[in-house]
């Protein structure tokens, strides 16, 4: 796990060296055991490394033997053992045993075409002086970050974290106002914008062709999951075949030349992780968890030490603090770059520090939730799915997945979601399935009211809908379920490995998914909607396929918090003091941003901490940090 940056440009000067070298100072904390540069014209690339396989001769920048191809990479290739018995059969020879060197020369055998190839978390850019062309590629599911810029005098600036740009001085921070309303609306931004203008990201599961004489920049996508439904076989089949790649995925993301071990929240995804690679591992798998002090709405500590102990695991645990929370939130916006999600990074940092003090790579089980249906909102989806079939007796999907009969048994899972319901239903009932989802997801009516007018008035609905609609309907898909975890795979997805990403870099900590193989996902996608959501039975494969593995309290749970944290508990001690000095500040109110007076109306409200406080602190913190430079 390393980060990476460099230039590409027409005019390479000694101001490009001093320019990349304050870009890998930025990453440092990627990559504190060694660092690299590399300066040929018409590039200059950095390279910040955390040493996890082959230490000794895994450095970056890499080059091929006549110097033809220059590679800087951030990741792990989790197939590189066998792509590097591939190679070897055909006559390539190694100098190293690290996954880099493979990589480097998969692409030089295969082309592109080498992408079809790799199985791992990965963003890279390649120079082919031959060809005088920059190849860079992101991973399927966008685990590892690619950020980037093309200046007005030519220039193509790229970097792991979008504050490294920053160090040219041509890239100044500035708002992206299409990235702000989308932000409002969902809390992330939509396909390759950020909430910076003129810098984008480079999607998951693309990679970008850059002619530097021409400034042409094309882009292509070298996979996506196929939503074929394979009829064929048997749920026996599918259950049979996810065990196969669980285990597989497993055993390749626990290849490391250095010590592992893995997250454990006690939910489904974490402990079906830790199963598996405890058993893999053997006696002594370490894992981490978080919990609150504040009752047990806010600790899951019981479950993740039944795992914890069923496996043989050694536990490790920590309790955040709303001292804690204050003291790091603006910190980790900071490493955060853009906010993004809500504010379970602020727990899951903590986790991260507590995990490195003891290792160097942990795996979790992030994506659990889009691959397998896990989310509460599908259950609330197809409640009024089958409300719907039942009074008008249609079926937009062409079959009854889930009956109005068949999910009453799960609908326990939603007593903690009420809140949701009354306001889903209150509006646009039974409407087409595009217009019902965006209502689930969209978070601007919550905004509204705090946001100045001038600001409000330039949010663009339809635009942002717009932008829904084109991702949500693009699967050739009838089945609901299908286009919600495709949308969630797409955007959502990625806004949380961005917070996975950066709260374990902050403290040089690789994080490894083992459930976002593309193996898994297309297999996935491939099954009967009804298997996978079996009369609402959120994650239904999953857990048939964990079912002889996990203890039953971990099959039946109708629970699962998803890490939240007792903002309202804290809310009468620093934690308000210090929302009411970051929002209610003469700097704020300055900024013309937020209705200045119905916030401060919010904030002296006993226990009203919401998704209104939320989105306007983090707002605030990433303005001062970066339109501000901290100021």
């Amino acid at each position: 796990m390393c980060g990476i940056c460099g230039i590409v440009s027409p005019e390479i000067t000694p101001q490009s060296k001093e320019i990349v070298s304050k870009m890998m100072a930025t990453l440092s904390h990627r990559g504190p055991d060694d660092k690299g540069m590399i300066i040929e014209p018409p590039f200059v690339f950095g390279h910040a490394r955390l040493a996890i396989i082959d230490i000794e001769h895994g450095k970056q920048p890499m080059q091929n033997d006549d110097g033809s191809l220059t590679l800087v990479y951030n990741g792990e290739i989790y197939n590189y053992i066998e792509l590097r018995q591939e190679l070897i059969r055909c006559g390539v020879k190694f100098k190293t045993f690290s996954d880099t060197e493979v990589l480097l020369r998969v692409f030089e055998h295969y082309g592109p075409d080498c992408l079809k190839k790799l199985n791992g978390m990965f963003a890279f850019a390649i120079y082919d002086s031959r060809k005088n062309q920059l190849f860079a590629a992101r991973d399927h599911f966008g685990i590892k970050p690619f950020y980037y810029t093309l200046l007005k005098d030519g220039s193509f600036l790229f970097a792991s974290e979008i504050k490294a740009l920053f160090q040219h001085p041509a890239c100044q921070p500035e708002q992206c106002r299409e990235g702000l309303n989308e932000y409002l609306t969902f809390q992330f931004c939509l396909g390759n914008k950020t909430l910076f203008r003129d810098i984008y990201r480079l999607e998951p599961a693309h990679f970008l062709l850059l002619e530097p004489q021409t400034n042409k920049l094309t882009f292509h996508r070298y996979w996506e999951p196929s939503y074929e439904i394979d009829a064929y076989h048997t749920e026996d089949y599918f259950i049979d075949r996810l065990q196969i790649l669980l285990n597989s995925s497993i055993e390749g993301q626990l290849r490391s030349d250095v010590p592992l071990g893995g997250y454990l929240s006690g939910g489904l995804d974490s402990s079906s992780v830790v199963t598996l690679a405890a058993a893999s591992y053997g006696h002594g798998f370490q894992t981490f968890t978080g919990k609150f002090d504040e009752g047990p709405d806010y600790d899951e500590s019981a479950y993740a030490r039944l795992v914890a102990d069923k496996s043989d695991c050694t536990y490790h645990e920590i309790v955040p603090t709303a001292r804690d929370f204050v003291d790091l939130l603006p910190l980790l916006i900071y490493h955060m770059d853009e906010p993004a999600a809500g504010p379970g990074l602020f727990p899951q940092y903590l986790v991260c520090k507590l995990a490195r003090k003891n290792v160097t790579v942990v795996l979790g089980g992030q994506g659990g939730d889009e691959i397998f249906g896990g989310y509460a909102r599908y259950l609330v989806a197809y409640l009024e799915q089958s409300m719907k079939g039942a009074i008008f007796e249609t079926q937009e999907e062409g079959r009854h997945i889930v009956t109005l009969e068949s999910i009453i048994p799960n609908l326990p899972l939603l007593k903690q979601y009420v809140p949701m319901l009354q306001s889903f239903w209150s509006r646009d009932l039974f409407a087409p399935m595009d217009d019902r989802y965006f209502s689930l997801i969209d978070r601007s009516p919550d905004l509204e009211a705090i946001l100045h007018p001038d600001v409000w008035r330039e949010y663009d609905r339809d635009a942002v809908f717009a932008g829904f609609q084109d991702i949500f309907n693009l699967p050739e898909t009838s089945s609901y379920l299908n286009k919600m975890t495709w949308f969630d795979q797409q955007t959502l997805l990625p806004a949380l490995l961005q917070v996975e990403d950066r709260m374990s870099m902050a403290v040089s900590l690789e994080s490894r998914v083992p459930l976002l193989d593309y193996r898994i996902v297309d297999l996935v996608a491939s099954m009967p909607p009804a298997l996978k959501f079996q009369g609402g039975n959120t994650k239904y494969a999953l857990k048939r396929a964990m079912a002889s593995l996990l203890p039953i309290e971990i099959q039946n749970r109708k629970d699962k918090m998803g890490f939240p944290v007792p903002l309202k508990e804290w809310w009468n001690g620093p934690v308000r003091e210090f929302v009411w000095d970051t929002l209610l500040s003469s700097r704020c109110s300055q900024r013309g941003m937020f209705n200045t007076s119905q916030l401060e109306k919010l904030i002296q409200k006993e226990g009203r901490y919401g998704r209104q406080i939320w989105g306007a602190l983090c707002l605030e913190l990433w303005q001062k940090q970066f339109l501000d430079n901290g100021n």
